[in-house]
């Protein structure tokens, strides 16, 4: 159905509403009207990285660890298998007259704000700090929501429009003050990419303020840019309560009816609240007509025309049996290995399981289902830790000892107990081992959204980028047995590795990973899969001079803007292999065609990545931006050719004005399986191949 059909089924059916009808459905738990045959509808799905919130589902890696696998190819068929599954459940719970919360076809994913600071709790949710890597794998999520037949599979969203990304603590009355060029370069190009290149249904406006304007109602955002510049011609839904946010903390109104009011005319169609049943008040006072309040029940329904919810669809007979079937837990097992990311690699990985007689386990997040999953998750039927996953690798050849040697973020395990009352144990194991694998890290409860599972620091943001102090103590006192050690984080952030990378063997990210993302690790620790993620942020040190978490300046954030070397580069990710870009050139403006041959004994697979430098513009960032990327996989000794699309833009910049204008006449693009930065040629001991255009 295209949207104009849609569209005037919908016009129809709201003309025959009452205006006390037209406000019942601008809100996320819409009523039935059963007059008209309308169900009660539930706007509010959660699908960041699975169906979340409504019972069982596939668990994949949390958003910011798919984004690491840098493929779009992956992140279509997961947000297929969302989609799916979200059908699936959908056909179920209605057919069971189950019409609640998170049970809908309206997902309020992606998250596609920029996670320009590391200390933000919800940057998990994100796909990192690069406004190209966001949009493209943002977009390739909606299109696998979506789908593209006659009906919508599921509608999709782009929240949180726009310039959000903490701290959380302040968000409810917090003024984000953006430059027109940071508007233009970093916060808005991932929207855009999502309204114009996917189509996406949904936008959802943030809770911060930009520049002044109230985000759920702001003019500029709303009216001028995302309707007027893009086009936009789907529905926008306020965060939850943010419209309240109006007249409680920001005081852009005073009354309740001045907010719903506000809301309402800037272009907001669905209020996540319980603001918008003001809306009668505000009509009766003369704030609002009931030709916007149609119009915005015009759109909603026009949603769910779209979706099919009132017609027979390709979908309806998709079965319940779907959900977590083999071939969906395939997939996620397949994203986690792609998720994780090798820091650091010494020789010790992969491990030789014919040499090795014990293996030491160690941490608080080695047998932690809760640091699978990340947050807005939702259940699995089984989980497989990092324990679970050696333990069945190792099967009855390896012995393998435990020690939680922490708590995640207490000084003790047991109440009764002295401080640090693993930490004998965690050496007791490391001693007795030939090889430790030490599992650190957090979890939901220590970054997240403010107020979302009362994590320790209330606002869900990191105070600093250490690791909680007890695991610090672990660290060290790991540190000091004297044996080979694999620190293995589980976090959805940056933390401080300068200790690990100084003192362990090898160090891997791991993010957090899905239910079976055990699975996937012993995997990648024995070898049968080399590791081939890459960073999509920037892992600082604590002595890096990060900007004050409340300035939105780009000024000395991400990898396109710091002056400083970082501990690890954004782009950056070893393999067992040693895949090298020998050859680049133009196919054409917006092709590189990269020769890439794979000089090490092991099968792997490899991300070449372009880099754009603009060699004349004053406008351009402060080092090369990413332009284009593509996965290859190479057997041991192959070469290989990889076609690689860049951005449409590659060869423009932003000036302060905020207008895209041309970068000048030269530019040099970096070809490598990194950035072109001295960092990443230490790390890799691998230069990038330069094509002079």
């Amino acid at each position: 159905m295209n949207r104009e059909e849609a569209r005037q089924r919908a016009a129809e059916l709201v003309g025959k509403m009452s205006l006390a009808e037209k406000i019942s459905q601008l809100k996320y738990n819409a009523p039935a009207i059963e007059r008209l045959g309308i169900p009660a509808y539930n706007w509010w799905g959660e699908a960041l990285h699975g169906v979340a919130r409504a019972g069982q589902a596939t668990s994949f890696p949390q958003a910011v660890g798919m984004a690491a696998a840098f493929d779009k190819e992956l992140i279509g068929e997961i947000a297929s298998v969302i989609a799916t599954e979200g059908r699936a459940k959908y056909n179920a719970y209605s057919e069971h007259g189950d019409r609640d919360i998170y049970k809908g076809l309206t997902f309020w994913s992606p998250n596609i704000n920029i996670f320009r600071d590391p200390r933000w709790g919800r940057g998990q949710e994100t796909y990192g700090e690069d406004p190209y890597l966001s949009g493209t794998l943002g977009t390739a999520f909606v299109k696998g929501l979506q789908g593209d037949g006659e009906y919508m599979k599921a509608a999709g969203c782009a929240k949180h429009f726009a310039v959000h990304s903490g701290p959380e603590a302040v968000r409810h009355s917090f003024d984000a003050k953006a430059s027109k060029k940071d508007m233009a370069e970093t916060y808005l190009p991932a929207f855009e990419m999502l309204v114009k290149d996917a189509g996406v249904e949904a936008v959802m406006g943030a809770y911060n303020r930009v520049n002044g304007e109230a985000a759920c109602a702001s003019h500029t955002l709303i009216s001028e840019t995302l309707r007027g510049k893009w086009s936009f011609q789907g529905h926008f839904v306020s965060d939850c309560w943010a419209i309240r946010d109006f007249h409680e903390n920001h005081h852009v109104t005073k009354t309740v009816e001045e907010s719903a009011a506000l809301a309402l005319n800037e272009g907001c169609d669905l209020n996540c609240g319980d603001t918008f049943p003001h809306l009668m008040d505000a009509y009766e006072a003369g704030m609002v007509s009931e030709e916007r309040i149609t119009e915005a029940c015009t759109r909603l329904f026009t949603t769910r025309f779209l979706l099919g919810l009132f017609d027979e669809t390709e979908f309806d007979d998709i079965p319940y049996s779907v959900v977590e079937c083999p071939e969906h837990l395939a997939l996620s097992e397949r994203a986690a290995r792609e998720s994780m990311v090798l820091l650091k690699n010494n020789g010790i990985l992969p491990l030789n399981k014919k040499e090795i007689r014990t293996i030491g386990v160690i941490g608080p997040n080695a047998n932690s289902r809760e640091c699978l999953v990340g947050n807005y998750h939702g259940t699995a039927a089984e989980y497989i830790t990092p324990l679970d996953g050696i333990l069945h690798y190792a099967g009855g050849d390896i012995r393998v000892l435990y020690s939680v040697g922490s708590d995640l973020r207490n000084d003790k395990v047991e109440n009764l107990a002295f401080e640090n009352d693993r930490l004998s144990e965690a050496e007791i194991v490391a001693e007795e081992s030939d090889v430790v694998v030490l599992v650190v890290g957090l979890n939901e409860t220590l970054e997240g959204e403010e107020g979302d599972t009362g994590n320790s620091y209330a606002s869900g943001d990191k105070l600093d980028l250490y690791l909680p102090k007890p695991q610090r103590e672990l660290v060290r006192t790991v540190a000091g047995c004297g044996k080979p050690v694999i620190l293995c984080l589980i976090a959805g952030s940056a933390i401080d590795l300068s200790f690990e990378d100084e003192h362990f063997d090898a160090v891997l990210q791991l993010w957090y990973p899905g239910a079976r993302g055990g699975k996937a690790l012993a995997e990648i620790l024995f070898g049968d899969v080399s590791p081939s993620g890459k960073l999509c942020v920037t892992f600082h040190r604590s002595g890096d001079p990060l900007p004050e978490f409340t300035d939105y300046s780009m000024k000395g954030r991400t990898y396109r803007y710091i002056d400083y070397e970082p501990l690890y580069p954004f782009g950056y990710g070893l393999t067992y292999g040693d895949v090298h870009v020998t050859e680049a050139k133009r196919e054409d403006p917006f092709t590189v065609a990269a020769v890439c041959t794979n000089e090490g004994a092991r099968e792997t697979e490899d991300v070449v990545q372009v880099y754009v430098e603009c060699a004349e513009s004053s406008c351009a960032p402060l080092h090369p931006r990413l332009a284009g990327f593509a996965r290859v996989h190479l057997a041991a000794g192959e070469t290989a050719a990889v076609s690689i699309p860049l951005d449409p833009h590659t060869y423009e910049v932003i000036n302060d004005e905020g207008e895209r204008i041309s970068g000048g006449t030269h530019f040099r693009l970096h070809v490598g399986t990194s950035q072109p930065d001295p960092r990443s040629i230490a790390l890799t001991g691998k230069k990038c191949v330069t094509v002079e255009v």
